[in-house]
């Protein structure tokens, strides 16, 4: 496996078959990429568990700063049908990055990054990588190392983020505990709804999730329960005045 690297070389001329509004629709390397600046990240995979968990869901989250730093589209690309890559797109909830369907391999064989998965009965796959295109031309990229497996140390939303802006700060990301009808957790929502801090929302129940999950996780018994960027604040008022400060 002899992976290129193609900075300063137009991306590949390539016709995507796409599925929407249950219509075929043929999408181009030019719609996709002239007069745009462009972040591209391929995978070898939807569906699969590094991709799913980590590489598509970061690059949705951070794409309000990439559009603030100048990026006008995101793409996530993988060799897989329209088919696939559209119930991906909805399991996964990427509003904020398209997703592209190599079903052919043709843009990842152009590229130089089509691979053999037959170990994982996968076939051909593309290699992980990320990628910076302007106007069609590949300003950037960030090639996985050549090692055995799946190896995800370059390709991130981070790693292209710090390049494009080394100075560019992430939003901040929640997790709240809630239980249904408590209105201090309907008051914690709307406060970090108002500051713009996006979150995952658990609800505590008398099964799935329950109050002893919530103790061992935040030493809490009641709800709210907020952690912002993975520390602990609190209850709505220790929010409020964290928010504060």
């Amino acid at each position: 496996m002899a992976l290129k690297n193609m900075e300063g070389q137009m991306v590949p001329n390539v016709v995507f078959r796409t599925r929407q509004n249950n219509e075929w629709v043929d999408v181009s390397t030019d719609e996709l990429f002239k007069g745009k600046t462009v972040v591209v990240f391929s995978l070898p995979g939807a569906f699969t568990p590094t991709c799913s968990s980590t590489h598509l869901p970061r690059y949705n989250e951070l794409a309000p700063v990439f559009k603030e730093n100048g990026v006008d589209d995101i793409i996530c690309l993988s060799v897989n049908d329209t088919f696939v890559m559209n119930a991906w797109a909805a399991d996964q909830e990427s509003t904020n990055v398209t997703l592209i369907p190599d079903g052919n391999g043709e843009f990842s064989d152009g590229m130089g990054m089509l691979v053999d998965k037959d170990d994982l009965g996968f076939g051909k796959r593309s290699w992980r990588y990320s990628m910076l295109v302007k106007d069609g031309k590949i300003e950037k990229m960030f090639i996985e190392p050549e090692v055995p497996g799946d190896p995800f140390e370059v390709s991130d939303a981070d790693t292209m983020l710090n390049y494009i802006n080394p100075n560019a700060s992430a939003p901040k990301v929640a997790t709240v505990f809630t239980k249904e009808g408590c209105p201090f957790c309907v008051k914690a929502k709307a406060m970090l709804n108002d500051n713009n801090i996006h979150f995952e929302e658990i609800q505590i129940t008398n099964s799935g999730t329950t109050s002893r999950t919530l103790w061992a996780v935040a030493k809490a018994e009641t709800v709210p329960q907020v952690f912002i960027d993975g520390q602990h604040i609190g209850g709505s008022e220790e929010l409020a005045n964290f928010l504060a400060s």
